[in-house]
């Protein structure tokens, strides 16, 4: 899908819920590599303390990132995403100078509606491991969270 595609309709509003998807560049498996998603992770968690997201569920695979957040900025989604990934790859070739690490251009978004169930779509992300076919069982894959396992906590 070209860039042009992934950007026609797109909004981007305060409080609103998408779930995002962003490859690596040529669809490598980075990720695989543990440091490499950790820092990934960190990058997210950094856009939660500063108050420009509230994530809700997020799977990292070897070669793309499932996210399931909620706008809380008047920051656009887009300047979101970028700082994300400038960020994390930039932590990543710190970690990995052998290689050069890279997201692919643009992302995936897809704006929650009110009738769609935010359950159903946590589960979908989570799911992808299963679907894919890298575990048996979600709990044995260590590159996931969400909200809704911390509910009764």
């Amino acid at each position: 899908m070209s860039r042009t595609n992934l950007t026609k309709g797109r909004t981007s509003l305060k409080h609103h819920i998408y779930h995002v998807i962003t490859c690596t560049k040529n669809r490598q498996p980075f990720f695989n590599d543990f440091e490499c998603a950790r820092f990934l992770i960190n990058e997210m968690t950094n856009l939660v303390e500063q108050k420009e997201i509230n994530s809700i569920t997020w799977v990292i695979m070897p070669d793309h990132l499932h996210w399931l957040f909620e706008l809380t900025s008047d920051n656009h989604l887009s300047k979101v995403i970028q700082t994300l990934k400038g960020r994390s790859a930039r932590l990543i070739n710190q970690h990995d100078e052998g290689q050069r690490f890279a997201w692919q251009r643009g992302f995936y978004d897809h704006a929650i509606r009110t009738e769609e169930s935010l359950l159903s779509v946590s589960r979908y992300i989570v799911a992808n491991p299963l679907r894919a076919g890298l575990v048996d069982n979600v709990g044995d894959y260590s590159l996931w969270d969400s909200v809704y396992l911390h509910e009764n906590e």
